[in-house]
């Protein structure tokens, strides 16, 4: 009866330790900003490198879907794009060309096209990656606030908040006049201090060549990241919904990019 007892109590003891050890894991003080913006713009330099190992060793399905809808939500348009990423075997002398540089209009995100009839038409485009490179100039245009911890996708991220510093910040292009209008919200994993999930949008309207054309009324970014057991990190999911005025015309685009049947190769 004595032993039954003593592993009853045991047994106890061990439930009860368990959410006070899962507390005080959740309860660890948090790092400054700060000190979490340095770290994660030092560990985005690796990116490049991230990219190519991933591509290089591990195989997928990119499917892209475009949707374009009028004012009133009916669909006008789709337009969905497959691609297979299936890498080979490298041996270990393997030594990659110099990889190619490509260069982007600052209009690729929301382009204006004429018609034939003379009228226009505003799409848009899926933003890169290395539009918004991270970088000190890029989070000094923001104020972040770190909201706290979360999971993301069964690892610890740390939660901040951001809005523009001013109202008068620089403009270089029209890229600048989206990201000095964003806010929203970034999870930055807290053991590699990779961006792992982010959720953006406008805080006000943007005009397209002064506003005689049209405008950007609305524009909503999201995408979530993870994390292969190696170690490299892949973007999971992206999604994007922008509503434009093309002189009286509205239309809205959505915008749905997803890698599926990640699985590595060698």
């Amino acid at each position: 009866m004595k032993t039954i007892l003593q592993a009853v109590i045991s047994v106890a003891v061990l439930a009860l330790s368990r959410p006070v050890l899962a507390q005080g894991t959740v309860a660890a003080p948090l790092p400054s900003v700060d000190v979490v913006l340095k770290r994660t713009v030092e560990r985005s330099a690796k990116e490049d490198e991230n990219d190519r190992l991933f591509n290089e060793r591990y195989g997928y399905t990119r499917t892209k879907v475009t949707e374009y809808r009028n004012s009133d939500g009916d669909l006008k348009k789709r337009e969905e794009k497959k691609n297979q990423n299936n890498p080979v075997f490298k041996p270990a002398s393997y030594s990659p060309p110099p990889a190619e540089t490509k260069t982007r209009s600052d209009h690729d995100a929301v382009v204006v096209e004429k018609n034939a009839d003379g009228s226009t038409k505003v799409r848009g485009k899926a933003y890169d990656k290395k539009d918004f490179s991270l970088s000190n100039d890029l989070f000094s245009r923001f104020r972040f606030t770190l909201a706290g911890r979360e999971m993301v996708n069964g690892r610890a991220a740390l939660v901040l908040d951001f809005k523009p510093r001013s109202n008068d910040l620089p403009e270089r292009n029209i890229k600048d006049r989206f990201i000095n209008k964003a806010a929203g919200r970034i999870w930055v994993d807290e053991e590699d201090t990779v961006l792992a999930r982010a959720d953006l949008h406008l805080t006000e309207k943007v005009n397209l060549l002064g506003g005689l054309v049209g405008a950007v009324n609305g524009f909503r970014y999201q995408f979530d990241r993870e994390r292969t057991p190696e170690g490299l990190w892949f973007t999971r999911a992206v999604n994007w919904r922008l509503e434009a005025r093309e002189v009286f015309i509205r239309r809205v685009i959505d915008f749905h990019e997803e890698r599926s049947g990640v699985k590595k190769a060698w």
